[in-house]
């Protein structure tokens, strides 16, 4: 009876360390390829930015779209980082974030859960976020408080004074 209580628990402990970690995410990529909301209807740029790497490599860029109808996008082209337990997209209220507490501080809105570590992918950006506050788009994994990468966004007035 000993052996079969100490084998449970020991299978509980092993089930939830592989929920918590997900090691299986190391080694598994999710590739997106979601069309550009563009494709359908004519889109204003209202920012852009190049992603650059924080606690995981990440690269690829991330532009703020706005439709005819007003509808505000954040998609991210050309987009690769690690993969990992519940890795979020954030728009942080900083200009940048190069570490975790910037996000943590800063506060931000979290735009979902990221669809793929690999790959072209959209997400909806509510009306009432304010893109003169929240200034700098996050990959973030909420499981371990931990910033990916993130893409300082410019206006294009912005983008030319940096050049």
């Amino acid at each position: 009876m000993k052996k079969l209580v100490i084998t449970l628990v020991v299978a509980a402990i092993v089930s939830a360390a592989w929920y918590a970690f997900r090691p299986d995410r190391l080694f598994i990529n999710q590739r997106v390829n979601e069309q550009s909301p563009t494709v359908a209807t004519s889109a204003t740029t209202l920012a852009k930015g190049q992603f650059h790497s924080g606690a995981h490599e990440t690269k690829g860029t991330a532009t703020i779209l706005q439709s005819t109808s007003g509808q505000r996008t954040l998609r991210l082209t050309g987009f690769e980082t690690s993969n990992g337990p519940d890795v979020h997209v954030y728009l942080v209220a900083a200009p940048d974030a190069k570490d975790s507490d910037t996000v943590k501080n800063a506060g931000y809105v979290d735009l979902g859960s990221m669809k793929g570590n690999i790959g072209d992918q959209n997400y909806d950006v509510p009306s009432n976020v304010d893109l003169g506050k929240y200034q700098a788009a996050t990959i973030w994994c909420a499981r371990f408080s931990v910033n990916f990468g993130t893409a300082p966004l410019m206006n294009d007035s912005m983008q030319s004074m940096t050049r």
